[in-house]
């Protein structure tokens, strides 16, 4: 019977990493994301009632669920050496001369993107990934295999059989545009504070202690160096294309020159490229592609004599600062945004650039008719950066920051703890109304992909739609009025409509668009009160049981159904069929035996991921809190849990369980 378990699960495996590979490898899915889903949730819960065939190389295991308390320093085997940089063609032509002089001989060069973001190692044994380490400071770098394991693109068992026994990879981990964007999408809805750029937030990730939230940050990882002894390579590029056919994600956009007017033609076009990949670079890299050459050359004691990179200058231009607007987003924040006297910038003409907010303004002292000097911030989004005070006119004055909303009029308001303005409007201000409607069809909320931004202003405007309940009373004839609406799209909205009416209590709570309830919160509050109407009428008390809401958050939902308006959008959107409950399927694994009970988890587990223990908790009316207190009621304890949290159990009397003690209790 096991051997056959074991065959499934093994086959399960090889499916999912084949289709891992076909989706963040060659970007060509061959199945669903549901199909996927499915196979990974059959791969889980076989693995779970056999933990004895739970390898550490299994697909499973990127979901994440363990925690590092600290990372082990380990000694790079061969040192992890920084590139000497330049940002001159005159030092390229001198490093192009020292080559010569250094071969006298033929040679080449690979030019390769220079990616922005965090350096890392892959050691690999036998095929099977056992350590990831970052640079560190070259010599010794943080173990990171728990976090690195979760991000797909990176192969857990690789393809073929003719890799080396054992040999290292290295490359650049690095946060898509795409999923930064998203990101700070989400943290501004719930009024996080948003993360700076890419690269920093692909560093922190990587450093995060929950490898569960690594997982769900989407983290990419390009590779360009193999190392290792007695390689069977004669160059660099050929060892990257046999990389290639073991399943690593190589670069696309390498490209071998002979010479250095080859090396400036690959710099010169990705100078005006760049900002039309999908992922963030800062230069381009030059590695001479022989290994013999390369050894012949040798190192400095900081770097190799064989490569360099050329680093692009950050462009700043400056023009005149014409106008200052106030845009209105769909979450009522007020952003001041720059109009300039076109100029061009990183390849595009620039019309426009952010000013953030009030304090932003005041502390540039920009004004009207200022000759400014603007960058694009992570080469992407033009800011303001510093005013040119010899070019300002004599009766210029300081700008004045608007007191009330430009779209709607209604006077704004700014919490001491926030940068922005807001205007409080949220059910009358077109662009809020307008933002409102779009998060509530989005993908992670009802999941209405005919209706596009484009169209909701349409509906919006032509007075169809005030709310995010009007939807469900829109009318074929009605549709079909509308500009570059036909027959087929109208039916495709409707048909959309009606499905959405399937969608999860959870997913719905998230999609009416209460502040500060992102999709994880949404998720926390509808398994913990299991309905619409108990969380309506839930007092301050009871929402800070819930683990992860604050004050601030359970002020928010205590006036959101305080409103008597949203309270009949609520009611309209029941009468429509929209689901406000919990389904007879979720109830099953829920109930209130862990009520008005406190759990803190500390530790690594065997049998269950820390979230998951979580969700369990949640769902049987109990409740997460993150540091033990005297009104703890139990401490579950894995692996390798932190010190003071056991001192400081023991010191309160704080009952300290393990999982399986848990799932007694519940069962």
């Amino acid at each position: 019977m096991f051997s056959e378990v074991e065959k499934k699960i093994n086959q399960l495996s090889q499916q999912i990493e084949e289709h891992n590979y076909n989706y963040y490898v060659l970007a060509k899915p061959t199945i669903s994301d549901f199909e996927f889903d499915k196979l990974l949730e059959e791969l889980i819960k076989n693995e779970k009632e056999h933990p004895e065939f739970l390898k550490p190389n299994s697909p499973s295991q990127r979901v994440g669920g363990q925690i590092t308390k600290e990372f082990k320093t380990v000694k790079h085997k061969y040192p992890m050496l920084s590139l000497g940089n330049t940002y001159s063609e005159i030092d390229l032509a001198d490093f192009d001369e020292r080559i010569k002089k250094g071969l006298h001989n033929d040679y080449e060069y690979v030019c390769e993107l220079k990616y922005d973001g965090v350096a890392i190692g892959l050691t690999y044994k036998n095929g099977i990934l056992i350590q990831a380490v970052t640079r560190g400071d070259g010599e010794k770098g943080d173990d990171v295999t728990t976090n690195v394991k979760t991000i797909k693109s990176i192969p857990l068992k690789l393809h073929g059989t003719d890799y080396p026994e054992e040999f290292e990879i290295r490359g650049e981990i690095f946060m898509p545009r795409k999923v930064f964007d998203e990101i700070n999408n989400e943290r501004e809805e719930i009024g996080d504070q948003l993360l700076a750029n890419p690269r920093n937030a692909a560093a922190g990730t990587l450093k995060m202690q929950d490898s569960s939230v690594v997982a769900k940050r989407n983290l990419d990882c390009c590779l360009y160096a193999v190392l290792g002894e007695n390689l069977p390579y004669n160059t660099h590029y050929d060892s990257l294309m046999a990389a290639k056919a073991w399943g690593f994600k190589i670069s696309n956009y390498m490209e071998k020159v002979a010479d250095s007017a080859g090396i400036l033609k690959f710099i010169n076009h990705w100078d005006k490229e760049r900002n039309n990949l999908a992922f963030d670079i800062d230069g381009v890299v030059l590695k001479i592609n022989s290994f013999e050459q390369q050894r012949i050359l040798g190192f400095t004691a900081k770097s190799p004599r064989w490569a360099i990179s050329y680093k692009f200058k950050t462009q700043r231009v400056s023009t005149i600062l014409e106008s200052i607007v106030y845009q209105v987003g769909r979450t009522g924040a007020i952003t001041p945004v720059a109009n300039l006297k076109p100029v061009l910038l990183a390849g595009t003409t620039v019309k426009r650039a952010s000013l953030h907010n009030a304090d932003i303004i005041e502390k540039l002292d920009v004004r009207l008719g200022d000759t400014v000097f603007v960058e694009k911030g992570g080469e992407i989004i033009p800011k303001i950066i510093g005013v040119d005070e010899t070019m300002r006119h004599s009766n210029s004055h300081k700008v004045t920051y608007i007191t009330h909303c430009p779209e709607c009029a209604t006077a704004l308001v700014r919490d001491e703890a926030q940068a922005n303005h807001y205007c409080p409007n949220e059910l009358g201000c077109p662009p809020q109304v307008k933002g409102k409607i779009e998060h509530f069809v989005s993908r992670k909320a009802l999941n209405i992909d005919s209706l596009g931004s484009e169209t909701i202003a349409q509906l919006y405007d032509a007075g169809l739609i005030k709310n995010i309940a009007d939807l469900y009373q829109l009318k074929k004839e009605d549709l079909l009025k509308l500009d570059r609406m036909a027959e087929k799209s109208a039916n495709n909205l409707l048909a959309g409509l009606e499905a959405s009416k399937n969608i999860p209590f959870e997913s719905v709570l998230y999609g009416i668009g209460i502040r500060h309830i992102g999709e994880t919160t949404a998720k926390k509050i509808a398994y913990y009160f299991k309905n619409i109407v108990a969380l309506q009428n839930a007092t301050l008390e009871q929402l800070l049981e819930v683990g992860d809401i604050g004050e601030k958050t359970a002020q928010t939902i205590i006036a959101y159904f305080a409103d008597q308006r949203c309270v009949e959008i609520i009611e309209k959107l029941k009468s429509f069929g929209l689901r406000f409950q919990l389904s007879e399927e979720q109830l099953v694994n829920t109930s209130n035996k862990l009520k008005d009970l406190t759990f803190v988890i500390s530790g690594t587990f065997s049998k269950f991921s820390r979230d998951d223990l979580k969700k369990t908790i949640e769902q049987n009316g109990g409740k997460n809190v993150a540091s033990i207190s005297g009104k703890t009621s139990y401490l579950i304890a894995g692996d390798n849990m932190g010190p003071e949290k056991l001192k400081k159990a023991e010191k309160l009397a704080v009952k300290i369980i393990s999982e399986d003690d848990l799932i007694n209790m519940i069962e």
